[in-house]
Protein backbone atom coordinates (compact mmCIF):
# COMPACT_ATOMS: atom_id res chain seq x y z
CA UNK A 1 0.00 0.00 0.00
CA UNK A 2 1.54 3.33 -0.81
CA UNK A 3 2.10 6.02 1.95
CA UNK A 4 0.11 8.70 1.96
CA UNK A 5 2.01 12.15 2.33
CA UNK A 6 0.91 16.03 3.29
CA UNK A 7 0.10 18.46 0.59
CA UNK A 8 2.38 20.97 1.67
CA UNK A 9 5.11 21.49 3.90
CA UNK A 10 3.03 24.03 5.52
CA UNK A 11 0.93 21.34 6.23
CA UNK A 12 3.41 19.05 7.79
CA UNK A 13 4.45 22.03 10.03
CA UNK A 14 1.10 22.82 11.66
CA UNK A 15 -0.27 19.00 11.94
CA UNK A 16 2.73 18.40 14.24
CA UNK A 17 2.96 21.76 15.84
CA UNK A 18 -0.98 20.84 16.55
CA UNK A 19 -0.30 17.69 18.06
CA UNK A 20 2.84 19.78 20.39
CA UNK A 21 0.23 22.50 21.25
CA UNK A 22 -2.47 21.14 23.66
CA UNK A 23 -3.08 21.13 27.11
CA UNK A 24 0.39 21.36 28.28
CA UNK A 25 0.61 24.56 26.42
CA UNK A 26 -2.74 26.46 27.39
CA UNK A 27 -3.23 25.13 30.49
CA UNK A 28 -0.23 23.61 32.72
CA UNK A 29 2.44 26.18 31.52
CA UNK A 30 0.56 29.61 32.53
CA UNK A 31 0.08 27.81 35.98
CA UNK A 32 3.43 26.84 36.24
CA UNK A 33 4.81 30.23 35.10
CA UNK A 34 2.28 31.65 37.83
CA UNK A 35 4.17 29.57 40.56
CA UNK A 36 7.97 29.26 39.53
CA UNK A 37 8.17 32.68 39.17
CA UNK A 38 7.37 34.36 36.03
CA UNK A 39 10.20 35.38 33.62
CA UNK A 40 12.81 33.67 35.41
CA UNK A 41 11.36 30.35 34.68
CA UNK A 42 10.21 31.24 31.15
CA UNK A 43 14.38 32.46 30.36
CA UNK A 44 15.58 28.85 31.63
CA UNK A 45 12.24 26.58 29.86
CA UNK A 46 13.48 28.30 26.44
CA UNK A 47 17.16 27.07 27.33
CA UNK A 48 15.79 23.56 28.11
CA UNK A 49 13.79 23.30 24.77
CA UNK A 50 16.88 24.12 22.78
CA UNK A 51 19.34 21.61 24.37
CA UNK A 52 16.63 18.82 24.79
CA UNK A 53 13.42 19.23 22.87
CA UNK A 54 14.48 20.27 19.65
CA UNK A 55 16.92 16.97 19.90
CA UNK A 56 14.53 14.59 21.02
CA UNK A 57 12.29 15.51 18.51
CA UNK A 58 14.56 15.47 15.46
CA UNK A 59 15.17 11.66 16.67
CA UNK A 60 11.61 11.18 16.63
CA UNK A 61 10.70 12.62 13.38
CA UNK A 62 14.09 10.90 11.32
CA UNK A 63 12.89 7.57 12.44
CA UNK A 64 9.71 8.19 11.22
CA UNK A 65 10.97 9.15 7.87
CA UNK A 66 13.55 6.75 7.73
CA UNK A 67 11.10 4.11 8.14
CA UNK A 68 8.00 5.51 6.82
CA UNK A 69 6.05 3.39 9.22
CA UNK A 70 3.98 4.18 12.45
CA UNK A 71 5.79 3.60 15.99
CA UNK A 72 4.22 0.19 15.86
CA UNK A 73 6.37 -1.11 12.91
CA UNK A 74 9.05 1.41 12.75
CA UNK A 75 11.69 0.13 14.51
CA UNK A 76 11.60 -3.23 12.72
CA UNK A 77 12.35 -1.62 9.99
CA UNK A 78 15.28 0.03 11.13
CA UNK A 79 16.92 -2.16 13.45
CA UNK A 80 19.77 -4.36 13.43
CA UNK A 81 18.93 -8.17 13.11
CA UNK A 82 18.64 -10.17 16.80
CA UNK A 83 18.49 -6.64 18.70
CA UNK A 84 15.44 -5.78 20.74
CA UNK A 85 14.54 -2.55 19.73
CA UNK A 86 11.44 -3.52 18.56
CA UNK A 87 10.24 -3.82 22.10
CA UNK A 88 10.09 -0.15 22.16
CA UNK A 89 7.28 0.10 19.64
CA UNK A 90 5.00 -0.84 23.30
CA UNK A 91 5.91 2.24 24.92
CA UNK A 92 4.40 4.13 21.68
CA UNK A 93 1.36 1.79 21.58
CA UNK A 94 0.35 1.58 24.79
CA UNK A 95 1.42 5.46 25.58
CA UNK A 96 -1.08 6.81 22.49
CA UNK A 97 -3.81 4.75 24.20
CA UNK A 98 -3.53 5.64 27.46
CA UNK A 99 -3.04 9.52 26.46
CA UNK A 100 -6.36 9.27 24.35
CA UNK A 101 -7.63 7.19 27.47
CA UNK A 102 -7.94 10.65 29.79
CA UNK A 103 -7.16 13.42 26.89
CA UNK A 104 -10.55 13.02 25.08
CA UNK A 105 -12.37 13.40 28.97
CA UNK A 106 -10.03 16.94 29.53
CA UNK A 107 -10.77 17.64 25.08
CA UNK A 108 -14.62 17.17 26.05
CA UNK A 109 -14.60 19.86 29.27
CA UNK A 110 -13.05 22.37 26.83
CA UNK A 111 -15.92 22.09 24.01
CA UNK A 112 -18.09 21.73 27.11
CA UNK A 113 -17.33 25.22 28.74
CA UNK A 114 -17.15 26.72 25.17
CA UNK A 115 -20.66 25.62 24.94
CA UNK A 116 -21.44 27.24 28.36
CA UNK A 117 -19.52 30.51 27.44
CA UNK A 118 -21.35 31.04 24.27
CA UNK A 119 -25.04 30.47 26.25
CA UNK A 120 -23.50 33.05 28.32
CA UNK A 121 -23.78 30.96 31.85
CA UNK A 122 -20.70 32.72 33.36
CA UNK A 123 -21.76 36.19 32.62
CA UNK A 124 -21.82 37.94 36.44
CA UNK A 125 -22.68 34.87 37.98
CA UNK A 126 -21.08 34.52 41.07
CA UNK A 127 -17.75 32.82 42.28
CA UNK A 128 -19.55 30.39 44.15
CA UNK A 129 -21.78 29.42 40.94
CA UNK A 130 -18.87 29.05 39.00
CA UNK A 131 -16.70 26.86 41.05
CA UNK A 132 -20.15 24.71 41.55
CA UNK A 133 -20.39 24.13 38.01
CA UNK A 134 -17.00 22.27 37.92
CA UNK A 135 -17.93 20.01 40.36
CA UNK A 136 -21.76 19.60 39.18
CA UNK A 137 -20.41 18.79 35.60
CA UNK A 138 -17.46 16.12 37.33
CA UNK A 139 -20.47 14.41 38.88
CA UNK A 140 -23.11 14.22 36.15
CA UNK A 141 -22.32 11.38 34.42
CA UNK A 142 -23.99 11.85 31.59
CA UNK A 143 -23.18 15.05 30.66
CA UNK A 144 -19.00 13.93 30.40
CA UNK A 145 -19.82 10.95 28.97
CA UNK A 146 -21.82 12.56 25.74
CA UNK A 147 -18.78 15.14 25.23
CA UNK A 148 -16.15 12.63 25.46
CA UNK A 149 -18.46 10.79 22.91
CA UNK A 150 -18.77 13.66 21.19
CA UNK A 151 -15.11 14.39 20.55
CA UNK A 152 -14.23 10.89 19.94
CA UNK A 153 -16.20 10.58 16.83
CA UNK A 154 -15.75 13.99 15.46
CA UNK A 155 -11.92 13.23 15.60
CA UNK A 156 -11.88 10.10 14.30
CA UNK A 157 -14.44 11.34 11.92
CA UNK A 158 -11.61 13.97 10.54
CA UNK A 159 -8.85 10.89 10.50
CA UNK A 160 -11.70 9.02 8.17
CA UNK A 161 -10.56 11.29 5.34
CA UNK A 162 -7.18 10.39 5.45
CA UNK A 163 -4.00 13.12 6.09
CA UNK A 164 -4.45 15.92 3.18
CA UNK A 165 -8.18 15.92 2.90
CA UNK A 166 -8.69 14.77 6.41
CA UNK A 167 -6.11 16.34 9.09
CA UNK A 168 -4.14 18.62 7.02
CA UNK A 169 -7.18 20.37 6.18
CA UNK A 170 -8.95 20.72 9.16
CA UNK A 171 -5.75 21.32 11.39
CA UNK A 172 -5.09 24.50 8.78
CA UNK A 173 -8.34 25.82 9.80
CA UNK A 174 -7.86 25.11 13.80
CA UNK A 175 -4.93 26.61 13.84
CA UNK A 176 -4.62 29.64 12.02
CA UNK A 177 -8.45 30.40 13.94
CA UNK A 178 -6.21 29.14 17.06
CA UNK A 179 -3.15 31.57 16.52
CA UNK A 180 -5.66 34.73 15.36
CA UNK A 181 -7.78 34.19 18.12
CA UNK A 182 -4.95 33.76 20.67
CA UNK A 183 -3.29 36.87 19.70
CA UNK A 184 -7.01 38.59 19.73
CA UNK A 185 -7.28 37.60 23.58
CA UNK A 186 -3.42 38.34 24.34
CA UNK A 187 -3.94 42.23 23.19
CA UNK A 188 -7.35 42.26 25.02
CA UNK A 189 -5.41 41.16 28.61
CA UNK A 190 -2.64 43.24 28.33
CA UNK A 191 -5.04 46.29 28.32
CA UNK A 192 -7.14 45.20 31.02
CA UNK A 193 -6.81 48.38 33.96
CA UNK A 194 -3.81 46.25 36.24
CA UNK A 195 -2.38 44.61 34.24
CA UNK A 196 0.82 46.36 33.83
CA UNK A 197 1.94 44.32 37.43
CA UNK A 198 1.30 41.05 35.81
CA UNK A 199 2.91 41.89 32.68
CA UNK A 200 6.42 42.88 34.27
CA UNK A 201 6.04 39.60 36.31
CA UNK A 202 5.85 37.55 33.49
CA UNK A 203 8.49 39.84 31.61
CA UNK A 204 11.02 40.93 33.87
CA UNK A 205 13.05 38.18 34.92
CA UNK A 206 13.22 38.37 39.33
CA UNK A 207 15.97 35.98 40.47
CA UNK A 208 15.66 36.75 43.93
CA UNK A 209 12.08 35.87 43.64
CA UNK A 210 13.55 32.71 41.59
CA UNK A 211 15.95 32.02 45.02
CA UNK A 212 13.22 32.31 47.40
CA UNK A 213 11.30 29.34 45.41
CA UNK A 214 14.18 27.79 45.22
CA UNK A 215 16.23 27.67 41.96
CA UNK A 216 16.70 23.79 42.19
CA UNK A 217 12.66 23.43 42.18
CA UNK A 218 12.73 26.17 39.18
CA UNK A 219 15.10 24.53 37.09
CA UNK A 220 13.63 21.12 38.10
CA UNK A 221 9.95 22.60 37.18
CA UNK A 222 11.14 24.45 33.67
CA UNK A 223 13.11 21.13 32.51
CA UNK A 224 10.08 18.81 32.98
CA UNK A 225 8.07 21.22 30.94
CA UNK A 226 10.34 21.73 28.60
CA UNK A 227 10.40 18.04 27.81
CA UNK A 228 6.22 17.40 27.95
CA UNK A 229 5.27 20.14 26.01
CA UNK A 230 6.53 19.01 22.73
CA UNK A 231 4.35 15.62 22.82
CA UNK A 232 7.90 13.68 22.45
CA UNK A 233 8.63 10.15 23.50
CA UNK A 234 5.29 7.75 22.32
CA UNK A 235 5.63 8.34 18.77
CA UNK A 236 3.18 10.87 18.29
CA UNK A 237 5.22 12.67 16.03
CA UNK A 238 6.79 9.99 14.60
CA UNK A 239 4.08 9.39 12.45
CA UNK A 240 3.91 12.92 10.52
CA UNK A 241 7.85 11.98 10.24
CA UNK A 242 6.65 9.17 7.94
CA UNK A 243 4.49 11.15 5.84
CA UNK A 244 6.80 13.65 4.91
CA UNK A 245 9.34 13.94 1.49
CA UNK A 246 12.90 14.50 1.82
CA UNK A 247 13.24 17.96 0.48
CA UNK A 248 13.67 19.48 3.79
CA UNK A 249 16.41 18.75 6.56
CA UNK A 250 14.23 17.61 9.75
CA UNK A 251 16.42 20.03 12.26
CA UNK A 252 14.94 22.84 10.87
CA UNK A 253 11.30 21.44 10.91
CA UNK A 254 11.74 20.53 14.84
CA UNK A 255 13.19 23.98 15.15
CA UNK A 256 9.91 25.51 13.65
CA UNK A 257 7.20 23.63 15.30
CA UNK A 258 9.42 24.29 18.46
CA UNK A 259 8.81 27.85 17.66
CA UNK A 260 5.14 27.82 16.98
CA UNK A 261 4.60 25.62 20.53
CA UNK A 262 6.25 27.72 22.52
CA UNK A 263 4.65 30.68 20.97
CA UNK A 264 1.29 29.74 21.33
CA UNK A 265 2.66 28.79 25.23
CA UNK A 266 3.66 32.17 25.99
CA UNK A 267 0.89 33.70 24.26
CA UNK A 268 -1.59 32.07 26.70
CA UNK A 269 0.77 33.13 29.55
CA UNK A 270 -0.11 36.62 28.11
CA UNK A 271 -4.07 35.87 28.04
CA UNK A 272 -3.89 34.96 31.58
CA UNK A 273 -1.03 36.10 34.19
CA UNK A 274 -1.93 39.79 32.95
CA UNK A 275 -6.07 38.88 33.60
CA UNK A 276 -5.08 37.35 36.94
CA UNK A 277 -3.03 40.00 38.25
CA UNK A 278 -6.08 42.86 36.76
CA UNK A 279 -8.69 41.27 39.18
CA UNK A 280 -6.07 40.41 41.88
CA UNK A 281 -6.18 36.72 41.10
CA UNK A 282 -3.28 34.25 42.17
CA UNK A 283 -1.67 33.02 39.00
CA UNK A 284 -0.49 29.77 40.50
CA UNK A 285 -3.62 28.52 41.22
CA UNK A 286 -2.70 24.88 39.81
CA UNK A 287 -5.33 22.85 37.45
CA UNK A 288 -8.40 24.94 38.38
CA UNK A 289 -7.12 28.05 36.93
CA UNK A 290 -8.77 27.50 33.80
CA UNK A 291 -12.23 25.80 35.10
CA UNK A 292 -12.47 27.61 38.06
CA UNK A 293 -10.24 30.49 38.11
CA UNK A 294 -10.97 32.04 34.12
CA UNK A 295 -14.57 32.15 34.60
CA UNK A 296 -13.98 33.80 37.49
CA UNK A 297 -12.24 36.66 35.82
CA UNK A 298 -14.37 36.39 32.51
CA UNK A 299 -17.28 36.59 34.98
CA UNK A 300 -16.35 40.13 36.25
CA UNK A 301 -15.31 41.49 32.88
CA UNK A 302 -17.04 43.25 30.44
CA UNK A 303 -18.16 41.63 27.98
CA UNK A 304 -17.25 38.69 29.23
CA UNK A 305 -19.33 36.22 27.13
CA UNK A 306 -17.80 36.91 24.32
CA UNK A 307 -14.02 36.82 25.46
CA UNK A 308 -14.92 33.95 27.66
CA UNK A 309 -16.08 31.96 24.55
CA UNK A 310 -13.22 32.66 22.54
CA UNK A 311 -10.78 31.51 25.31
CA UNK A 312 -12.55 28.42 25.51
CA UNK A 313 -12.72 28.32 21.40
CA UNK A 314 -8.99 28.49 21.37
CA UNK A 315 -8.75 25.58 24.18
CA UNK A 316 -11.10 23.51 22.38
CA UNK A 317 -9.09 24.32 18.75
CA UNK A 318 -5.81 23.40 21.04
CA UNK A 319 -7.22 20.20 22.82
CA UNK A 320 -8.45 18.78 19.17
CA UNK A 321 -5.54 19.11 17.45
CA UNK A 322 -3.49 17.16 19.56
CA UNK A 323 -6.53 14.78 19.44
CA UNK A 324 -6.44 14.18 16.20
CA UNK A 325 -2.99 13.88 15.80
CA UNK A 326 -2.63 11.33 18.59
CA UNK A 327 -5.99 9.35 16.56
CA UNK A 328 -3.82 9.25 13.53
CA UNK A 329 -0.89 7.52 15.39
CA UNK A 330 -3.96 4.92 16.84
CA UNK A 331 -5.15 4.19 13.62
CA UNK A 332 -1.91 3.55 11.78
CA UNK A 333 -1.27 0.72 14.51
CA UNK A 334 -3.66 -1.55 12.54
CA UNK A 335 -2.96 -0.21 9.58
CA UNK A 336 0.99 -0.88 10.00
CA UNK A 337 0.45 -4.29 11.95
CA UNK A 338 -2.55 -6.11 10.57
CA UNK A 339 -2.99 -4.13 7.18
CA UNK A 340 -6.41 -3.24 7.65
CA UNK A 341 -7.98 -0.19 6.01
CA UNK A 342 -8.31 2.94 6.92
CA UNK A 343 -11.85 3.22 7.39
CA UNK A 344 -11.80 -0.49 9.19
CA UNK A 345 -9.22 1.01 11.50
CA UNK A 346 -11.24 4.14 12.52
CA UNK A 347 -14.64 2.08 13.08
CA UNK A 348 -13.18 -0.42 15.40
CA UNK A 349 -10.79 2.36 17.23
CA UNK A 350 -13.27 4.82 17.38
CA UNK A 351 -15.60 2.38 19.46
CA UNK A 352 -12.64 1.32 21.20
CA UNK A 353 -11.40 4.71 22.19
CA UNK A 354 -14.88 4.92 23.69
CA UNK A 355 -15.05 2.45 26.02
CA UNK A 356 -11.07 2.81 27.40
CA UNK A 357 -12.25 6.49 27.80
CA UNK A 358 -14.97 5.54 30.52
CA UNK A 359 -13.35 4.64 33.46
CA UNK A 360 -11.71 8.11 33.42
CA UNK A 361 -14.78 9.42 32.89
CA UNK A 362 -16.15 7.37 36.09
CA UNK A 363 -13.78 8.43 38.03
CA UNK A 364 -14.73 11.71 39.09
CA UNK A 365 -18.29 10.28 39.93
CA UNK A 366 -19.16 7.01 40.06
CA UNK A 367 -15.71 5.19 40.96
CA UNK A 368 -14.74 8.29 42.86
CA UNK A 369 -13.85 6.59 45.90
CA UNK A 370 -10.97 4.73 43.92
CA UNK A 371 -7.67 6.79 44.96
CA UNK A 372 -4.59 5.08 42.87
CA UNK A 373 -2.28 6.97 44.19
CA UNK A 374 -3.02 8.52 47.25
CA UNK A 375 -5.84 10.45 49.19
CA UNK A 376 -7.27 12.72 46.82
CA UNK A 377 -6.42 11.49 43.45
CA UNK A 378 -8.20 9.88 40.67
CA UNK A 379 -8.39 7.34 37.48
CA UNK A 380 -7.15 9.98 35.51
CA UNK A 381 -4.29 11.20 37.40
CA UNK A 382 -3.09 7.23 37.47
CA UNK A 383 -3.40 7.58 33.68
CA UNK A 384 -1.85 10.85 33.04
CA UNK A 385 1.21 9.60 36.02
CA UNK A 386 1.92 6.56 33.54
CA UNK A 387 1.90 8.95 30.65
CA UNK A 388 3.91 11.92 31.51
CA UNK A 389 5.77 10.50 33.93
CA UNK A 390 6.80 7.38 32.72
CA UNK A 391 6.34 6.77 28.62
CA UNK A 392 7.12 9.58 27.44
CA UNK A 393 10.45 10.03 29.23
CA UNK A 394 11.21 6.57 28.81
CA UNK A 395 10.30 6.61 25.13
CA UNK A 396 12.34 9.88 24.47
CA UNK A 397 15.36 7.47 26.14
CA UNK A 398 14.67 5.07 23.64
CA UNK A 399 14.88 7.52 20.80
CA UNK A 400 17.88 8.76 21.43
CA UNK A 401 19.53 5.56 22.44
CA UNK A 402 18.42 4.28 18.95
CA UNK A 403 19.54 6.67 16.88
CA UNK A 404 22.77 6.73 18.82
CA UNK A 405 23.99 3.49 19.46
CA UNK A 406 26.05 1.25 17.29
CA UNK A 407 23.74 -1.97 18.17
CA UNK A 408 20.72 0.98 17.12
CA UNK A 409 19.98 2.57 13.92
CA UNK A 410 23.46 4.56 14.81
CA UNK A 411 24.54 7.93 14.39
CA UNK A 412 25.66 7.91 10.77
CA UNK A 413 22.25 6.81 9.39
CA UNK A 414 20.83 8.64 11.85
CA UNK A 415 22.81 12.14 10.34
CA UNK A 416 22.16 10.69 7.17
CA UNK A 417 18.24 10.49 7.09
CA UNK A 418 18.28 13.83 9.34
CA UNK A 419 20.02 15.95 7.16
CA UNK A 420 18.61 15.00 3.73
CA UNK A 421 17.22 18.07 2.04
CA UNK A 422 17.73 21.48 2.37
CA UNK A 423 17.33 23.39 5.50
CA UNK A 424 19.48 23.69 9.13
CA UNK A 425 21.90 20.95 9.54
CA UNK A 426 22.14 18.68 12.83
CA UNK A 427 26.13 19.42 13.71
CA UNK A 428 28.14 16.00 13.55
CA UNK A 429 29.92 17.16 16.73
CA UNK A 430 26.81 16.89 19.18
CA UNK A 431 27.56 13.49 18.90
CA UNK A 432 29.20 12.91 22.51
CA UNK A 433 26.23 15.22 24.20
CA UNK A 434 23.42 13.44 22.35
CA UNK A 435 25.09 9.80 22.91
CA UNK A 436 25.75 10.90 26.76
CA UNK A 437 24.86 13.94 28.19
CA UNK A 438 21.16 13.90 26.66
CA UNK A 439 20.53 10.77 27.96
CA UNK A 440 21.61 11.22 31.84
CA UNK A 441 19.60 14.66 31.84
CA UNK A 442 16.09 12.00 30.84
CA UNK A 443 16.95 9.60 33.57
CA UNK A 444 17.40 12.46 36.12
CA UNK A 445 13.90 14.21 34.75
CA UNK A 446 12.65 10.81 35.12
CA UNK A 447 13.71 9.61 38.48
CA UNK A 448 13.27 13.45 39.95
CA UNK A 449 9.62 12.91 38.63
CA UNK A 450 8.84 9.99 41.16
CA UNK A 451 10.74 11.49 43.84
CA UNK A 452 8.67 14.52 44.33
CA UNK A 453 5.30 12.86 43.00
CA UNK A 454 5.87 10.36 45.96
CA UNK A 455 7.99 12.06 48.77
CA UNK A 456 5.50 13.27 51.02
CA UNK A 457 4.02 9.45 51.10
CA UNK A 458 6.73 7.61 53.70
CA UNK A 459 10.04 6.16 53.08
CA UNK A 460 8.79 2.29 52.90
CA UNK A 461 6.29 4.48 49.95
CA UNK A 462 8.40 5.80 48.17
CA UNK A 463 11.27 3.35 48.63
CA UNK A 464 8.85 1.04 46.51
CA UNK A 465 7.93 3.87 44.04
CA UNK A 466 11.47 4.39 43.10
CA UNK A 467 12.00 0.31 42.59
CA UNK A 468 9.02 0.91 40.30
CA UNK A 469 10.91 3.43 38.68
CA UNK A 470 14.07 1.47 37.89
CA UNK A 471 12.30 -1.22 36.76
CA UNK A 472 10.54 0.46 34.02
CA UNK A 473 14.05 2.18 33.18
CA UNK A 474 15.47 -1.13 33.10
CA UNK A 475 13.29 -2.30 30.78
CA UNK A 476 14.43 0.39 28.40
CA UNK A 477 18.28 -0.24 28.81
CA UNK A 478 17.15 -3.99 28.19
CA UNK A 479 16.25 -3.19 24.95
CA UNK A 480 18.92 -0.87 24.12
CA UNK A 481 21.37 -3.82 25.66
CA UNK A 482 21.62 -6.76 22.75
CA UNK A 483 25.12 -6.65 21.49
CA UNK A 484 25.76 -7.42 17.40
CA UNK A 485 28.69 -8.85 15.88
CA UNK A 486 30.15 -5.60 14.80
CA UNK A 487 30.11 -4.59 18.85
CA UNK A 488 31.36 -7.78 20.04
Amino acid sequence: MKREKFGSRMGFILVSAGCAIGIGNVWKFPYMCGEFGGAAFILIYLAFLLIMGIPVMVCEFAVGRGSRRSVAASFEKLEIVGTRWHMMKWIGVIGCYLLMMFYTTVGGWMMYYCYRSIRGEFAGASSETVTAGFSDMLGDVQVMTFWTVLICIIGFGVCFFGIRKGIERVSKVMMSALLIIMVALAVHSVFLKGAGEGIRFYLVPDFAGMKEIGIGNVIFGAMSQAFFTLSIGIGAMLIFGSYIGRERSLTGEAISITALDTFVALMAGFIIIPSCFAFGIEPGAGPSLIFITIPNIFAQMPGGRVWGALFFLFLTFAAFTTIVAVFENIISFAMDLLGWSRSKSVLVNVVLLIVLSMPCVLGFNVLAGFEPLGAGTNIMDLEDFIVSNNLLPLGSLGYVLFCTRKNGWGWEDFLEETNAGEGIRFPRGLRGYVSYVLPVIIIVIYLKGYYDKFVGQGSAALAGWMAAAILFLGFVLFCAGAKTEKES
